[in-house]
């Protein structure tokens, strides 16, 4: 059985995108990319909502992302990804399925027929559902050092009470900083 796990930017004050969508404040460098080659060549499969998978296959498949990060976007366009969209009439992308099943089913459902670990990238939506569901098992967030002052945040407000165990941190020189937890199942 496979883990879920979130992975997700986010700036100091909680934020993953700004309020056009627009994530140039990435702090990305070549440790941050070795980073994430690792943590892709422990995928099986990626899941999206609709939004950030549409931004993902605009990006991942062009020359300009092959040319700018070749390993990355080999990794991104070759692992198998699961949209989650009931808007979507086709995937587009290489190695997508799009499903309009209910996610937390389809996922717990994932979870069981796959080895490897599952990926949520972005998909903050999606990611609050199978949070509130208890579907996730590691959240993973690379905190950023910047303050956006305004944007969508990670993490709505649910009303719902989540504890976690912080696992591994780790620090970058680019002044990033990754923190992984688990839930606290009661």
């Amino acid at each position: 059985m496979s883990r879920l796990i979130l992975f997700n930017m986010m700036t100091l004050d909680g934020y993953f995108e700004d309020v056009n969508r627009d994530i140039s404040w990435h702090n990305v460098d070549g440790a941050f990319n070795e980073f994430a080659a690792e943590q892709l060549n422990s995928a099986s499969l990626l899941v999206f909502g609709r939004i950030t998978y549409q931004l993902m296959a605009g990006y991942w498949p062009t020359p300009d992302a092959v040319n700018d990060d070749p390993v990355i976007a080999g990794l991104m366009n070759s692992i198998p990804k699961v949209v989650f969209s009931r808007s979507l009439s086709k995937p587009g992308w290489n190695n997508t399925r799009l499903s309009g099943e209910d996610p937390v089913k389809e996922c717990m459902r994932l979870k069981e027929t796959n080895e490897k670990d599952i990926f949520i990238f972005g998909s903050a939506d999606l990611a609050d559902l199978l949070r509130d569901k208890g579907i996730i098992d590691e959240f993973r967030i690379m905190v950023s050092p910047v303050l956006l002052g305004n944007g969508n945040p990670l993490f709505k407000l649910s009303g719902k009470r989540l504890d976690l165990k912080l696992i591994k941190s780790m620090t970058f020189s680019s002044g990033n900083v990754l923190l992984c937890y688990e839930p606290l199942r009661k």
